[in-house]
């Protein structure tokens, strides 16, 4: 329903609101005043204000279009769901399913639909493959399928010919946030690996491949990355068009994991490659021990990304995009990449993440 007071209201739809980025997209938004916003996820949310939660399962269209064919208000969807599966093929089937679920659910019942914002990431350029061009730019050369962010953003781009909404996606780096439960959190890792390696007193050793010690990397901070979202999906100069979004830093693990161990009053000693996975599939007694003691409020399974963090600290290329592009549009927001660590990590011990 539509009324005169109402008719100028922006309400968000944020696809995956308790990821490592659709967390921060939702209280960005809450915290400008002038939206509403409902998230969706598989657990669902607290509703408080004006955002509302809906848990459905954007894999099944018939739950999808139950659970939000009846948002007739929305004007601006904004895409970060994933699931993860155990290759690059199998990823493409469900990633492109759960988007086309949710265009098919909202766009026939929401007339005043204005922007589909799609979340990506490097995977468009093929730095998950091997070494590639950096920096990269989004003008760049497609690579060999399958890849789920690609076919993602043809079918929109397919989709909204005709229509009068318009289209972004964003293109982060490896993304710095404070969510729990979710599988691509790199602060996550590192915080708790460094709350264990504690624990046993041992030193925080670098744990990835020799080469990644001293590659070139970048990070996106979900905080910018939420503001740089919202930015494009608002402002003409971003219709139409994939960004990079980045710190606007770079930095070598080499430099920044001194720092890093710093925070935690750990002692740095020379980096021992091994898969977190491996070491860490024996520290969940461990890690309730630490919670009893500590008084922490996490499970094992939530603070558990370490596939992730092999595949990052296994990256012995340069890994970095050029984000002139968003900055010649206007936007102009930076942030500092040692100061985002220290401050999530400084949330997880806040929240009794950490301890």
């Amino acid at each position: 329903m539509t009324t005169d007071q109402t008719a100028d209201r922006q309400v968000a739809l944020v696809i995956g609101a308790n990821g490592v980025v659709g967390r921060d997209l939702v209280e960005h938004l809450r915290g400008r005043g002038d939206w509403d916003v409902v998230g969706v996820s598989r657990r669902g949310g607290t509703d408080g204000g004006r955002l509302r939660y809906v848990a459905a399962d954007l894999l099944d269209a018939e739950d999808t279009r139950r659970k939000l064919g009846g948002l007739t208000d929305v004007t601006h969807i904004f895409y970060a769901a994933f699931q993860d599966r155990p290759s690059w093929a199998e990823l493409v089937p469900p990633n492109l399913a759960m988007l086309v679920n949710t265009v098919d659910a909202v766009e026939p019942v929401a007339p005043r639909l204005r922007h589909i914002s799609l979340m990506q990431g490097y995977k468009v350029y093929g730095a998950h493959l091997g070494p590639f061009k950096t920096p990269a730019r989004e003008s760049d050369a497609g690579h060999m399928p399958p890849e789920f962010n690609v076919d993602q953003q043809a079918f929109l781009e397919e989709r909204q010919r005709g229509t009068s909404w318009s289209w972004s996606a964003l293109r982060p780096s490896m993304v710095g946030g404070a969510a729990l439960g979710n599988p691509m959190n790199l602060a996550l890792v590192i915080a708790v690996y460094a709350a264990i390696s504690k624990e046993l007193g041992l030193p925080l050793r670098f744990p990835g491949k020799p080469g990644a010690y001293d590659s070139l990397l970048e990070m996106t901070d979900s905080g910018l990355l939420a503001k740089a979202t919202v930015w494009a999906a608002t402002d003409e100069q971003g219709a139409g068009q994939a960004f990079n979004v980045a710190n606007g830093d770079l930095f070598r693990w080499s430099e920044l994991w001194p720092k890093l161990a710093a925070f935690f009053d750990l002692d740095v000693a020379p980096p021992l490659p091994m898969s977190l996975a491996t070491v860490m599939a024996d520290k969940e007694p461990l890690w309730n021990e630490m919670a009893a003691t500590y008084g922490l409020t996490a499970s094992y399974d939530e603070v558990s990304s370490w596939a992730f963090g092999d595949f990052v600290f296994g990256l012995d290329y340069d890994m970095f995009a050029d984000s002139s592009k968003i900055r010649r549009a206007g936007f102009h927001e930076y942030v500092e990449t040692e100061r985002m660590f220290l401050d999530i990590f400084a949330e997880f011990r806040k929240r009794k993440v950490i301890p």
